[in-house]
């Protein structure tokens, strides 16, 4: 093994660590019913593919209730900004389509 190998493969990853393609922080699973429909699957994918400081906040999921909604913010300053504008997004479209969830808007994943 040659000494710049050597290096590189002893080099810390921490520092470098890309934030897109990764789910971040999960604080609950986020789940689609088959079939479903609206942006929410979209918007979490970007969330994933995001490579800054971004946050996926959405209604709990329950077979009982039709509706989920959901808020994304992506490439925010920090994880915390990340987090306080992806919820206010949630609750912005709960307000909006008034219809029945399981729950209020929560903090699904960040990073």
């Amino acid at each position: 093994m040659s000494v710049l190998a050597l290096l590189v493969a002893s080099a810390p990853t921490g520092a470098a660590e890309q934030l897109a393609g990764s789910k971040g922080d999960s604080r609950f699973p986020v789940y689609f019913a088959p079939g479903t429909v609206g942006g929410c699957g979209k918007h979490y994918k970007g969330y994933v593919a995001a490579g800054g400081h971004s946050a996926y906040a959405m209604t709990p999921f329950n077979w009982a209730t039709e509706f989920t909604i959901c808020g994304a913010y992506l490439n925010a300053p920090s994880q915390k900004a990340a987090e306080a504008l992806a919820l206010k997004s949630c609750q912005s479209a709960r307000s909006k389509y008034k219809v029945t969830t399981a729950g209020a808007c929560a903090i699904a994943a960040s990073k």
